[in-house]
């Protein structure tokens, strides 16, 4: 039987049938940028104090006096969470005392904010914080409303790829694409904190759904060239483009509700696409469905203008081809030889860390000195050199130093905006888009590494499990940023320390630039400490081939 790339090779690389479909599968991917982190202004929590009802009987310098001072941030600010007793204040009112002269204002009983909070809208008209007041003993309900976002990107990452396979990658696409969209509009009607968690959690399920089965659709129809570049630059840079748009809308739109109305709409132009983008031809061949795939082929082959063969698909002989029984992997196959399981363990490290690193950075920005606005823009932007940065390290440079180098640089700035002066705030917020960056490349970069180290028969798994490490690190990097309320400096020395460490451990993984892809447990390359050590017993029978060549993906 002949290869599907041989048989469709007439099409050519770049016709326009694949360009349409290259552009068309990544702007699908856009309002997966601005959905996967509109967390940052959906839940934004603004500056807040607690309220004084206007029928408090004081006066107007004990109403200014009401709200004690506190320490943050080196300056003395107004408290959060807690007031003075009201009762009292309105008795020293009464009796014509004035705080400070002649009373001491630090030994007066407090409360807590009986009346509710009264809430900045500098930066925000209103947010998911200021609609159910989620600050003070509630102030951890909105990092869990991220988390939760996060928990169904690792639900909808484990199904998307089983519901792809089994009822086509385009179907399953759009259903995806509706789900997001769908559930999204639904949350504007949200009438507590509880029901919109329950919709963001499905809305991420369908976001990271989306993106993967558009990444699986891509690669299936798109040659082995363009492929390459549409894994690692397409899908990325409009992931980014989507990213930029949201500091855009919600700088316009202020308004929670608003916000995800306009953030809904633009799912709505994905709808034209059912009848351009195509099944994918490599799916319907392996369900048997000859005919669909010939004439989607024989479409393409119009679109680019080129004849087409008058037979393209010998049915009688791939219904007769059998794929060879291959033998089953299992999850602890991962950990059956201390290299492998060396291996697993240091990826599976790799992959959370840079995980928490990126999504605490992308996620803090308002915390960051300057407008909240513009800080998530940058932080968008710098996505873009970062992706297209790590696409040409991957083509030249040993994957080991490109990883190691990117999140060293992404780590070590990032712990050094500690030492930065309080003044100097553009020094700082430079600093955090440096480490974004670096975060950013090491991040993009990890996939195709990922591939690499793995045999063929583990390959897919390990990819999965490793993927599943990433969204356990995207589910606990809100709480990573929720420790800026208690020091402004936490979160970076942790994110940035962890980040050069696992640089430095990413050193003592194996070399695989230039080597075929590893087809058996025997051709897998060996951690460093372990080259001039004996290869561990346990691995299943098979003759080691090292002659043999693999042709890389």
């Amino acid at each position: 039987m002949r290869d599907y790339e041989e048989v469709t090779a007439f099409l050519g690389e770049w016709g326009r049938f694949q360009r349409l479909v290259f552009f068309l599968l990544s702007a699908s991917i856009i309002p997966n940028g601005f959905n996967g982190m509109s967390a940052v202004f959906l839940a934004g929590t603004p500056e807040h104090r607690c309220a004084v009802p206007r029928g408090a009987n004081l006066s107007g310098e004990w109403r200014n006096a009401s709200i004690p001072l506190e320490l943050r941030g080196g300056r003395a600010v107004p408290s959060r969470c807690r007031r003075y007793r009201l009762a009292a204040l309105a008795n020293f009112s009464a009796l014509g005392l004035r705080p400070g002269s002649d009373v001491e204002l630090g030994s007066l009983e407090q409360e807590p904010c009986l009346d509710g909070w009264e809430y900045s809208r500098d930066v925000y008209r209103s947010t998911i914080v200021t609609e159910w007041n989620l600050v003070c003993e509630d102030d951890w309900k909105a990092p869990l409303t991220t988390s939760l976002f996060y928990v169904g990107v690792l639900i909808g990452s484990f199904i998307s790829g089983q519901l792809s396979d089994r009822f086509g990658r385009k179907n399953i696409l759009f259903l995806t694409m509706a789900v997001q969209t769908g559930f999204s509009f639904l949350q504007i009607f949200s009438t507590s904190w509880e029901m919109f968690t329950v919709l963001f959690l499905i809305v991420g399920m369908g976001q990271i759904s989306n993106y993967v089965v558009a990444f699986i659709l891509g690669t299936e129809i798109l040659g082995k060239s363009v492929r390459i570049i549409f894994s690692t630059l397409g899908v990325c840079i409009f992931f980014a483009i989507g990213y930029m748009l949201l500091p855009l809308f919600a700088y316009f739109i202020r308004d929670w509700r608003m916000l995800l109305l306009a953030l809904t709409v633009p799912g709505l132009f994905c709808i034209p696409l059912w009848w351009i983008i195509p099944e994918s031809p490599r799916w319907l061949i392996s369900q048997g469905r000859y005919k669909e795939a010939e004439v989607i082929i024989r479409k393409a082959a119009k679109i680019n203008g080129v004849p087409a063969p008058a037979v393209l698909f010998n049915t009688g002989e791939m219904q007769d081809s059998k794929p060879q029984q291959q033998q089953k992997a299992i999850l602890l196959d991962l950990f059956r030889t201390r290299n492998i399981a060396t291996i697993t363990i240091m990826s599976l490290l790799l992959w959370f860390f840079t995980s928490v690193g990126y999504f605490g950075l992308s996620l803090s920005t308002p915390n960051w000195h300057g407008n909240a606005y513009i800080n998530c823009f940058l932080s968008a932007v710098i996505e873009v050199p970062a992706y297209v940065i790590a696409w040409l390290l991957l083509r030249s440079l040993p994957r080991r130093y490109s990883l190691s180098g990117t999140l060293f640089l992404g780590g070590s700035v990032v712990l050094f905006i500690q030492l930065v002066p309080a003044d100097f705030n553009v020094l700082s917020v430079g600093l955090v888009m440096l480490g974004k960056f670096g975060i950013t490349a090491a991040f993009s970069m990890l996939y195709v590494y990922n591939v690499e180290l793995y045999p063929t028969l583990v390959r897919n798994m390990a990819v999965g499990a490793t993927s599943t490490a990433s969204r356990l690190g995207s589910i606990i990097a809100p709480y990573f940023v929720y420790l800026g309320a208690y020091d402004r400096f936490l979160p970076y020395i942790l994110m940035g320390s962890l980040t050069v460490l696992i640089g430095i451990l990413t050193l003592f993984l194996p070399e695989s630039y230039g080597n075929p892809l590893p087809e058996s447990f025997e051709q897998m390359l060996k951690v460093k400490c372990f080259r001039n050590g004996q290869q561990s017993t346990g691995v299943r029978n098979s003759k080691e081939s090292p002659k043999i060549l693999v042709t890389p993906l």
